[in-house]
């Protein structure tokens, strides 16, 4: 078996459950790799992992950081690849789970990231112009055609990520394994996971962040804040902000799976809710073979 499992998937599709029932049965620690679980504060929105999930297996890179801090993919570069040196010379297997594919890639391959990137201002464009170009790379963005600030912050990550994202040179020996069901299901999973977290106190967690007065990057842009940030504004309803999020989400799965399959070799696994332990155990021969 090699030293590291990736695990991949849409969010809602049973990424952690999977990891933990791994990680027993192959003596693993787990390293995060969701770009939002890294925030301290950001618990029911991220769906992070909780204390009694964890099963006792070490969990490492969650709740680094405060939530008004900046985390960049370079600072998980560096992170992520300590905590791997770190748990194999221990001698336990890696396992890396999330859905945030260029962290993975930024880990996993050899690219190498500046703290500073230069930065382009198109001066040049005009806000309709750098809005086409926008939606040409996220056709489903929810930044605004005249917030010409967000719309060329988003042009130089998405700039500054292209040759992350086309070098294919490993720095390891690794295994992809992807969860995935079917389209229909997927979404009714993330319909109803949105509902619970309204359940389990989302909005009693936004609020707090907006009471602060928080409006760091990873407020304002992760879902499941950024539109409940707009319902605390008073500019939607909650029954908008609620389907916003829900439709957000399918289109971030949709987004995910078109990542996974072109920039990684991924193995996929249907993911069996009825017997979930049918599905680790398949995914564990696969990976003793």
């Amino acid at each position: 078996m090699k030293d590291i499992i990736v695990i991949v998937g849409p969010t809602g599709v049973g990424k952690t459950k999977l990891s933990v029932g791994l990680a027993k049965l192959i003596n693993a620690e787990i390293i995060n790799a969701d770009s939002m679980q890294v925030y301290k504060d950001l618990n029911i929105g991220t769906a992070k992992v909780k204390k009694e999930e964890k099963e006792n297996i070490p969990h490492h890179l969650f709740d680094i950081v405060n939530v008004e801090e900046m985390y960049t993919i370079y600072d998980y570069q560096k992170d992520c690849r300590e905590k791997i040196i770190e748990i194999i010379n221990r001698g336990k297997k890696v396992i890396l789970v999330g859905g945030s594919g260029l962290y993975i890639r930024s880990a996993l391959y050899d690219y190498k990231l500046n703290k500073e990137t230069k930065k382009n201002e198109y001066e040049d464009l005009s806000n309709e112009n750098l809005f086409d170009m926008v939606k040409k790379i996220d056709p489903g963005t929810q930044i605004h055609p005249n917030n010409r600030k967000r719309l060329i912050r988003f042009l130089n990550r998405a700039n500054n990520n292209e040759e992350l994202i086309n070098n294919s040179k490993p720095l390891y020996d690794f295994d992809i394994i992807g969860l995935t069901t079917d389209r229909e299901n997927l979404y009714n999973i993330i319909n109803d996971r949105v509902d619970k977290m309204i359940e389990e106190g989302l909005l009693e967690e936004v609020k707090s962040l907006y009471d602060r007065k928080i409006y760091s990057k990873s407020v304002t842009t992760g879902i499941g804040y950024k539109e409940l940030y707009k319902y605390f504004d008073g500019t939607i309803s909650l029954e908008e902000a609620t389907n916003e999020i829900k439709r957000n989400s399918r289109r971030y799965a949709k987004r995910q799976y078109t990542f996974f399959n072109n920039q990684f070799k991924t193995t996929w696994f249907e993911t069996n809710y009825k017997d979930f332990n049918s599905t680790i155990q398949e995914i564990y021969c696969y990976l003793m073979r």
